[in-house]
């Protein structure tokens, strides 16, 4: 999850973001580097790895300047290294800009503006913005305007801040969707930037929080907010109490709320240094995978508990649908102690938040008696289900707190996705325009994701509906199927509600016995190849009871 800390003001910028930045560390990244104004121009360190590198750096190249800007980076395009590392500098070396998120339109922008002449420093998404901003500045336009246009043109979601040399007197930044927070902390004289609270606590207790689609203007004594369109928008200031749990809520009441809204982020991250979408390229290195050991293959055990079980099963229509590859899903308190036949060419692929549930790591101790090769795809880095596997993948998702997991679910979705499609690769049984398709769709993964969240109020009028039903019903088919399980688990565990999650296609085999005016049944219908068949159970089961049915 990038961290971004911005500085205007009085003081040594230089100090201000390294300090802010090290506060973000538990978030994770792979690069960092600092931009300063100095002497009338940009200096700029970068480097790769952890932050104490770039301190490093600093200390044998310092750069000093009252304006600034910093980043920490999970490589989202391009691998990890000092040139795919932020902040991003233009070619005329006027404008630099930091970003969170993900361009959905990056091939298309890159390609319209090296028909018009830009050259690329990078392999990153990031450098569109900034080419952007120093286009449309040639043009005639000033700062705030050039970052307007410029963010008219881009798809996904975004947290961007932008500095010019030759405009030293404001830091511009915005957010579009929900691909992570900008807080703006205010000073005395001075003003801070950050994508979350801790970077700039130690500073001031006074932020405002940016919604989604406003942008903000900040100077060392004045700040401005107004829609991406310039709209002027009156602001709150929040007070935000000393306490570091306090702080690590910022905005949101508890911490299943912020981590519900960090799945954005924690998705992109998830994505970082794992896709070429270009070339529509996945790399799992920790997987330590070979094109013979992937075809070898003969069958693959998903084994997990709870919220990691449903997940499985999701990941089982993927790898199948795509790697073509017989999948079982076991729950992992089940798989432990019955006599699977496990052969030499078999994976046991376990999936775990901490790495450390005992039943998935008995069930991985089975498997590896058995001889099967040992995969796991856990949040939490350096855990046993790490430590004990062949290979791995790490969620990438952050430090999850709430009781229910939300991030350590739609993580690994993502991950077994990347999963099917490398087995695919290797296997030989997808084509290469396939494969670019399926990549080029997971560019849309977090803005959709972005999307659902922004839709939170009328979650919550349903909610008030539905508050005094002692049981649900949640109905899912095909790959929908764990999702209603999930769904389920979900209110159990945080409503104290009874609730179960069901095949859609068995309604009629006894659950529609259950169903009456005062039981809310959840059916998951998106619009795939199961709609039709999804659309017509649940209307007939509906209208069998005589209740109202609704097709939205």
């Amino acid at each position: 999850m990038c961290g971004i800390v911005g500085y205007i003001g009085e003081k040594n910028a230089t100090k201000i973001i390294l300090n802010g930045l090290k506060r973000l560390e538990y978030r994770g990244y792979d690069s960092a580097g600092i931009a300063v104004l100095q002497n009338g121009g940009i200096a700029l360190r970068r480097d790769v790895g952890k932050l104490h590198r770039l301190a490093e750096t600093l200390q044998n190249s310092p750069i000093a300047g009252k304006v600034g800007i910093g980043h920490t980076r999970w490589a989202t395009h391009g691998v990890p290294s000092e040139r795919n590392s932020h902040p991003h500098i233009g070619e005329s070396g006027s404008v630099v800009v930091v970003h969170n998120g993900i361009v959905e339109n990056f091939l298309s922008l890159k390609e319209e503006l090296l028909q018009e002449g830009a050259s690329f420093k990078s392999d990153t998404d990031t450098e569109t913005i900034v080419l952007l901003v120093e286009k449309f500045i040639r043009e005639g336009k000033d700062l705030l305007a050039a970052t307007q246009e410029t963010l008219k043109m881009l798809k996904g979601s975004h947290g961007i801040v932008v500095m010019s040399k030759d405009e030293p007197d404001k830091i511009i930044t915005a957010r579009i969707g929900n691909a992570g927070g900008v807080v703006i902390g205010i000073g005395e004289g001075e003003m801070f930037i950050a994508s979350d609270i801790p970077a700039i606590l130690t500073h001031t207790r006074k932020m405002v929080f940016l919604e989604t689609h406003q942008l903000a203007v900040v100077k060392r004594d004045n700040l401005s907010v107004m829609t991406l369109e310039g709209e002027k928008l009156a602001y709150e200031v929040s007070n935000v109490g000393w306490d570091p749990v306090s702080a690590e809520k910022g905005e949101f009441r508890h911490f299943m709320q912020k981590e519900i809204h960090e799945q954005v982020r924690a998705l992109t991250d998830t994505l970082a240094g794992r896709v070429d979408f270009e070339k529509g390229d996945i790399y799992l290195p920790e997987l330590n995978l070979s094109e013979n050991e992937a075809k070898e293959i003969s069958k693959i055990f998903i084994t997990a508990c709870g919220t990691a079980a449903h997940v499985g099963m999701v990941g089982k229509f993927l790898i199948e649908s795509i790697a073509k590859i017989p999948v079982e899903v076991e729950i992992a308190s089940e798989f432990r102690y019955r006599d699977p036949i496990i052969e030499k060419n078999s994976v046991v692929l376990a999936i775990s938040q901490s790495g450390e549930t005992a039943d998935t790591l008995a069930a991985m101790a089975m498997g590896r008696e058995k001889g099967a090769k040992l995969w796991s795809i856990v949040n939490a880095i350096g855990s046993q289900a790490v430590r004990v596997a062949d290979g791995s993948i790490s969620m990438q998702a952050g430090p999850e707190i709430g009781v229910a997991s939300t991030k350590a679910f739609t993580a690994p979705l993502l991950d077994l996705y990347m999963l099917a499609i490398l087995l695919a690769d290797l296997r030989g049984v997808i084509n290469r325009e396939e494969r670019i398709r399926l990549v080029s769709d997971l560019r849309l993964i977090p803005h959709l994701v972005g999307l659902c969240l922004e839709r939170e109020d009328e979650v919550l009028e349903v909610a008030k509906h539905l508050k005094h039903a002692k049981n649900a019903l949640y109905l899912g088919r095909g790959i929908n199927m764990p999702i209603a399980y999930e769904g389920a688990l979900k209110l159990k565990e945080i409503s104290y509600i009874h609730a179960e999650g069901y095949p859609a296609g068995e309604m009629k085999h006894g659950p529609i016995a259950l169903i009456d005016k005062d039981m809310p049944v959840l059916a998951i219908c998106p619009k795939d190849r199961w709609y039709e068949k999804m659309i017509s159970q649940i209307g007939s089961c509906f209208f069998r009871k005589q209740l109202p049915f609704t097709q939205q």
